[in-house]
């Protein structure tokens, strides 16, 4: 953790150089290593860093094809959405895209699909330890927040897919720590979603027309959900299809969403 926070205000005091929008290399690379496991990812800081200020922090949360070790395949989807000038000047924030390795998941879950591959049944256990991305995800999350840069009432986490799956179990193990989430084209334990229910806002998005995850998955979140009395808004885009996330990142208003959420 020590060398994280080192890294982290060496960062912070080295980002004076202006760089091009939409030039992912203002994401840094880095890694968080623990007990001979490695977790990769990139970090975008805040434009205009004021080093008397916390900023908050988004965490995304990549889908299944962006898996590996090259630590960019996890900004092709969004990493361009966080580096626009519109919202890195009305919603300065950290930004963390962490990259899940190979034949992993950033949640527990065991899937019955058809003969096209489509997923028809998936399990998503609370009651075993998280996978090892996540298990190196948690206390990189811990590091950044104890480094005092992050205003920890304001952490938000989204994610796509397999990410929007992470992001369903992220929140229904950590709800103290998430003020709000936005999972796309995800899946999870329906049954459990009293675990963050009332104590983390969410936003979820699914293509109407999904062939990969079906949509049912969060129908079900959201029929669960507005049962239970919470704070959850469900937008379905008509005959879209697995990448609903195009449709999510220029949907109106979901930042201003994000952002207006705080913990108590």
């Amino acid at each position: 953790m020590r060398y994280l926070k080192i890294f982290l205000l060496g960062c912070l005091l080295t980002t004076g150089m202006v760089v091009a929008a939409q030039d992912l290399s203002q994401y840094t690379y880095q890694s968080f290593s623990r007990k001979g496991d490695t977790l990769r990812y990139r970090l975008l800081l805040p434009a205009n860093y004021d080093a008397h200020k916390k900023y908050p922090l988004i965490v995304f949360l990549h889908g299944a094809g962006e898996r590996g070790s090259d630590n960019n395949a996890q900004l092709l989807h969004g990493g361009d959405m966080f580096l626009r000038d519109s919202i890195r000047a009305n919603y300065p924030a950290f930004v963390l895209f962490p990259q899940c390795p190979d034949n992993n998941t950033w949640a527990p879950m065991k899937f019955d699909r058809d003969s096209t591959g489509k997923i028809v049944r998936g399990e998503f256990p609370l009651n075993q330890g998280p996978t090892p991305p996540t298990a190196l995800l948690n206390p990189l999350l811990d590091s950044l927040l104890a480094s005092g840069k992050i205003d920890t009432k304001r952490v938000y986490i989204g994610g796509l897919s397999l990410g929007g799956m992470g992001t369903f179990y992220m929140i229904s193990t950590r709800p103290k720590l998430f003020a709000a989430a936005f999972p796309i084209c995800g899946a999870g334990n329906v049954a459990e979603a009293g675990r963050f229910a009332k104590k983390v806002p969410v936003w979820i998005f699914h293509g109407g027309d999904d062939k990969v995850v079906p949509v049912e998955s969060s129908r079900a979140y959201d029929v669960k959900l507005k049962a239970l009395g919470a704070e959850e808004k469900y937008t379905e885009y008509p005959g879209v299809g697995h990448n609903s996330w195009d449709n999510v990142f220029v949907e109106p208003g979901l930042m201003t969403w994000l952002f207006q959420h705080k913990k108590k």
